[in-house]
C-alpha cells in the first residue's frame, strides 16, 4: 500500500486475482554409526519441540514424519489432500477452488514425474517420511477426522506434490496473482547476517524473522534433527520433510521473499476453438478433469472441469477475455530437486559446500541469508528468474501479447548472474523483501544486472529502511542489541512524516485537528501496548496511502534514511487526519486510545495486549491484525513467526521463539503457549546441546522398524 502503482498494474492484478478466485489456487553423536535396527529417538522438550536423533537418514525422515503427525496431523493430511487436487472429495466444497487450481496447473501430475526424478537415496528418504506419517496415523486413528482418514495412506509423491503446491502458491502471491491481502502485508520476512567486523564480540551472527500467517500451510513448526551427517536446529512448514530455516555449530541460514516475478500473464487472441500465434491458428491442448465433491449428506457430486493449455501455459477466461499463465518453474524450468537442495544446505559444513547446494538452482524464489562460525556472511538473491528479452518491469506486470513468439520466454538466469554479496565491507547483509540492490552498503549497482531481477526504480520499504537504520546507527552490534532491534516497534514512517502532519494540522486549525496534533506530538512513535497515538496514526496512514502516493520528495539512495518524505498536498493530509480522528473517537471513545487495547494477541485461552505494528507503518516487528477480538478490536493473525537469533560463538549461543506454539492442535497444551513470551518481547533458549535437551525432556519416543514406543523420562 505504500508503493505507487499504475491503473494498468491494478487491472492486471485484478485479472490474475480473478483467475485464482475462479479456479482456486554438544551434539552427542556416537563414535560409530549404530545398526540400522537401532531405533530413532525423539526427545520432546517442555515447549513441545521434538529433538530427533537417528542412526540413518531414512530413520531420521521416518521419525520426522511421525513427529509432524503428532503436532500437526489433521492439518498435514488436509494439505496432502489439497496437493492431490482432491480436497473437495475428502473435505467438501470449500476446497473446490483449490482443487481446480491444482488441476489447472497439473501440479499432481508434475509431482509424479518429479518424484521419479529424485536420486534413489533421497527418494527413499521421502518414502520414509511418508512411512512415519502412516505409522503415526495407524496408531492414533481416534485423533483424526473422517476426511483425514480418507487421505491415508500417503506416499512420497504426496510429499513432493505438497511442496509443489506450497511453492506455487507462494510464487503466485508474490507475483500479485493470488492475494486477498493488502500488498504490503503479503507474507514476507526480515533477515540479517552480521559479520565479525560489525559484531561486538567478534562472532558472526544470524537473525531469522519470517513473517507468515499463524495458521494453515505456512505456519512454522520447530524441530532439531540429528543424523549421521546432518545436525541442525530450525523450522519448517507442516508436510515438509526438511528444515527450511536452520542453524548448527558451523553455519546457519534464513530466507526472505524477494522481488523476482516468476509468472507472466499472456493475453490470447481467440481463433475458433483455439488461439492465434504468429499469425496462425493454434489448437489448445485439452483434457477433462473429473472432480468429486463431498456433499453434506455424505454423497458426492462430480464436476467435469475443462483444462486447456497454450504454448505459454494453462489457459483461463476472465470477463470474456482469454489468458494464459506461464510460471518459470512449471512451464519452463524445474524445481524437482528443491527439497533435496534444502537437505544439502543443512548437510553443508562450510561456505563452499553450502554454495554448492545453492548452485543446484532448485529453489524457484527467495533470498538466502547466511552466516558461519568462520566469520563469513552471505546473501544470495536466488530463484528462477525468466530471461524476458526486452520490456521493463511495468510491461511484464501487465498482460503481455500472447500472439507473438517475441514475448514467450524459454530460459532463466543462471546462479552467477543473480545478485549476491559475500563478506561486504559494511560487515552486514540484510533483506526485508525489497529489491536486492539494498542488501548491504555500498548499495549494489542495479545496472550490473538485468531488469528481470527487480524494478530499478524501486526503493526499500519503510520497514526495510528501519532495519537499515538500526544496522547503521551502531558501529558494533552485540547479540543482546540484535535481539532488542528485532523487537523494535518504532515506526520509520512516523519519524518521517509526523512533524509535517502535525504542522499541517495546526495550520488548518479546528478543534478536532488541534486535539489530533496534540496526540501525535505526545506519541512515542512506537506501537508498544501502552503507546497512545499509534491507533490514530495508523487510521491516517490507511487513508493517506489508500489510492495516491502522498510524499513529494522521492527516494534518494544517497539519503536513504531521509527519503522519501514531505507532503505533496499538506491540506489534504490534514483532512485525512481529521477524518481519521473522528473515526477513532467514534470507535473507541477517545482519540488517544492505547495500541494494546485495540490490538490483541489472542489464541486459545491466551489473550494479551499487542505490541507489534503493521509493516506498512515501517515497523520492523511486524504483525497483521486480521482476526476479530471483540467490538472494534482485532487479534494477530500473522507476521512474526519463527524467530531465531544465533551467535556463532563456542559454545553456540541461540535463542528462538514460535509465538503461536509448536502445534496447530487447539487441544494441545502447546497451542499458544509461547504467546506470553512474545507479548513480553522475550526469546527463549534454543536447547541445542543434548545435555540441555535431556535436562528439559518431558517425554521420549522411540521409532523402531516395527512400531512406536513412548516413555516418560
Amino acid at each position: 500500500m505504500l508503493k505507487p502503482s499504475s491503473n494498468e498494474k491494478r487491472t492486471a492484478c485484478k485479472i490474475l486475482l480473478g483467475l485464482i478466485l475462479a479456479v482456486g489456487f554438544s551434539w552427542a553423536q556416537p563414535a560409530s554409526v549404530p545398526s540400522t535396527q537401532t531405533p530413532a529417538e525423539i526427545l520432546w522438550d517442555s515447549w513441545g519441540v521434538p529433538h530427533i536423533y537417528a542412526p540413518t537418514d531414512t530413520s531420521l525422515f521416518k521419525a520426522f514424519g511421525w513427529a509432524q503427525m503428532r503436532t500437526h496431523g489433521k492439518l498435514l493430511l488436509h494439505l496432502y489432500a489439497l496437493a492431490r487436487g482432491r480436497g473437495a472429495e475428502f473435505y467438501g466444497p470449500d476446497d473446490l477452488a483449490s482443487d481446480r487450481s491444482v488441476r489447472l496447473m497439473g501440479l499432481y501430475s508434475i509431482a509424479q514425474k518429479w518424484y521419479a526424478q529424485q536420486t534413489p537415496e533421497f527418494r527413499a528418504d521421502l518414502d520414509a517420511f511418508a512411512e512415519g506419517i502412516n505409522l503415526y496415523a495407524k496408531d492414533h486413528r481416534q485423533e483424526l477426522d473422517p476426511g483425514a482418514l480418507k487421505v491415508l495412506p500417503v506416499d512420497g509423491v504426496d510429499v513432493v506434490a505438497h511442496g509443489i503446491r506450497w511453492i506455487w502458491r507462494f510464487m503466485a502471491d508474490h507475483a500479485n496473482i493470488r492475494s486477498s491481502l493488502p500488498s504490503d502485508d503479503l507474507p514476507g520476512s526480515n533477515g540479517w547476517a552480521i559479520g565479525p567486523s560489525h559484531s561486538a564480540d567478534g562472532h558472526a551472527m544470524l537473525l531469522a524473522n519470517p513473517h507468515v500467517p499463524w495458521d494453515g500451510d505456512r505456519m512454522f513448526l520447530e524441530a532439531q534433527l540429528s543424523g549421521p551427517d546432518y545436525q541442525a536446529y530450525g523450522a519448517t512448514c507442516p508436510g515438509f520433510p526438511v528444515l527450511l530455516i536452520a542453524f548448527n555449530e558451523t553455519l546457519g541460514w534464513t530466507n526472505t521473499s524477494n522481488t523476482i516475478n516468476p509468472c507472466t500473464l499472456y493475453a490470447l487472441i481467440p481463433d475458433g476453438q483455439g488461439y492465434r500465434f504468429e499469425g496462425r491458428h493454434r489448437a489448445f491442448a485439452q483434457r477433462i478433469e473429473k472432480i468429486k465433491i463431498l456433499q453434506s449428506g455424505g454423497t458426492f457430486k462430480t464436476e467435469d472441469f475443462k483444462v486447456r493449455a497454450s504454448l505459454q501455459g494453462p489457459v483461463f477466461e476472465n470477463q470474456g477475455k482469454l489468458f494464459a499463465l506461464r510460471n518459470v518453474g512449471l512451464q519452463c524450468g524445474s524445481f524437482a530437486g528443491g527439497l533435496e537442495e534444502s537437505w544439502k544446505m543443512g548437510q553443508a559444513h562450510n561456505l563452499k559446500e553450502f554454495q554448492a547446494a545453492l548452485r543446484m538452482m532448485q529453489h524457484p524464489f527467495g533470498n538466502v541469508i547466511y552466516a558461519d562460525a568462520e566469520g563469513n556472511i552471505f546473501l544470495f538473491d536466488g530463484g528462477l528468474v525468466p530471461k524476458k528479452g526486452g520490456g521493463d518491469t511495468g510491461f511484464w506486470s501487465r498482460p503481455v501479447p500472447g500472439d507473438t513468439a517475441s514475448a514467450l520466454w524459454t530460459d532463466y538466469w543462471d546462479y552467477d548472474s543473480l545478485p549476491h554479496a559475500l563478506d561486504p565491507p559494511s560487515g552486514w547483509v540484510q533483506n526485508s523483501n525489497s529489491a536486492p540492490w539494498f542488501m548491504t552498503l555500498p548499495f549494489l549497482d542495479w545496472r550490473r544486472y538485468s531488469e528481470d531481477m527487480a524494478d530499478p526504480t524501486a526503493f526499500p520499504s519503510f520497514r526495510e529502511q528501519r532495519g537499515l537504520r538500526m544496522l547503521t546507527e551502531s558501529s558494533k552490534i552485540s547479540f543482546d542489541q540484535m535481539v532488542a532491534d528485532k523487537f523494535s516497534t518504532r515506526s520509520e514512517l512516523a519519524d518521517r512524516v509526523v512533524g509535517d502532519l502535525v504542522k499541517a494540522a495546526r495550520a488548518r486549525g479546528g478543534e478536532t485537528l488541534r486535539a489530533a496534533a496534540d496526540v501525535l506530538s505526545a506519541w512515542d512513535r512506537q506501537t508498544e501496548a501502552n503507546s497512545r497515538g499509534a491507533v490514530l496514526f495508523e487510521a491516517w496512514a490507511n487513508k493517506a496511502f489508500a489510492s495516491e502516493w502522498p510524499l513529494s520528495v522521492p527516494f534518494d539512495p544517497g539519503h536513504f534514511l531521509e527519503t522519501p518524505r514531505g507532503f505533496a498536498y499538506p491540506g489534504r493530509e490534514a483532512q485525512f487526519l481529521e477524518d481519521a480522528a473522528k473515526e477513532v473517537v467514534t470507535k473507541y471513545g477517545r482519540m488517544d486510545v492505547a495500541w494494546g487495547e485495540v490490538h490483541r494477541y489472542k489464541l486459545g485461552n491466551f489473550d494479551f495486549p499487542g505490541n507489534e505494528g503493521s509493516p506498512s507503518l515501517g515497523i520492523f516487528r511486524s504483525v497483521w491484525y486480521w482476526k476479530p477480538a471483540g467490538p472494534n478490536r482485532t487479534a494477530a493473525a500473522g507476521g512474526d513467526s519463527f524467530i531465531a537469533a544465533v551467535e556463532f560463538s563456542k559454545p553456540l549461543k541461540a535463542q528462538v521463539l514460535l509465538p503461536y506454539g509448536n502445534t496447530s492442535d487447539p487441544d494441545s497444551p502447546h497451542y499458544g503457549d509461547q504467546l506470553e513470551l512474545d507479548a513480553q518481547k522475550k526469546l527463549r533458549p534454543a536447547w541445542f546441546y543434548r545435555k540441555d535437551v535431556e535436562a528439559h525432556t518431558v517425554e521420549r519416543s522411540l521409532i523402531p522398524a516395527d512400531g512406536i514406543r513412548v516413555e516418560k523420562p
